[in-house]
């Protein structure tokens, strides 16, 4: 954290917090205490993540591309990291990330768990299905009775609209 000294300089302080919700809620207070306004932190993986949650709603929050930082020479720990990162963002030299807001990457959370439990199922019906066979027991899997009339036109139930184009088809092609 930089933040201005009583004279013209900047007070540098450095401080680890723990990953477990105390840890995370006291690296909220820290520099809301300082009356902080930006946080700049690397996005490393999904790391971020929980520090993202727990900050973006009281800070402006900067995701910055790792790749773009770690460029510079010389820097090598996390803590030698978080000072630079913070002079970076100091001189507004950063290139913020994107993030959907939050409505978005809650509906995505929720539509990749969905597709993720879909295929699970799928995957247990899958090995339901092998073990009844390799007992001895024959599945039908099931199949479609009724193709689109524009795959089999002898389908027994067609939609009145798909009925509707064959017969002017047919009309047509008659005269």
């Amino acid at each position: 954290m930089r933040v201005p000294e009583r004279g013209r300089g900047r007070v540098q302080e450095v401080a680890e917090f723990q990953t477990t919700v105390r840890g995370l809620l006291a690296l909220r207070d820290w520099p809301q205490a300082h009356r902080v306004t930006q946080v700049a932190m690397e996005a490393t993986g999904v790391y971020w993540k929980p520090v993202w949650a727990i900050l973006e709603d009281e800070f402006d929050c900067l995701l910055v591309n790792a790749r773009h930082v770690k460029q510079v020479p010389g820097r090598k720990t996390d803590v030698s990291d978080a000072a630079w990162l913070c002079q970076l963002l100091e001189a507004g030299l950063l290139q913020r990330s994107f993030v959907p807001p939050k409505p978005i990457r809650v509906l995505r959370n929720l539509t990749r768990y969905r597709k993720a439990q879909i295929g699970e199922r799928q995957r247990e019906a899958n090995r339901l299905h092998k073990i009844l066979e390799d007992t001895g027991i024959k599945l039908a899997r099931p199949t479609r009775r009724c193709w689109p009339s524009w795959r089999r036109a002898s389908c027994a139930r067609r939609s009145p609209r798909s009925r509707r184009r064959s017969s002017v088809a047919s009309t047509r092609s008659t005269r």
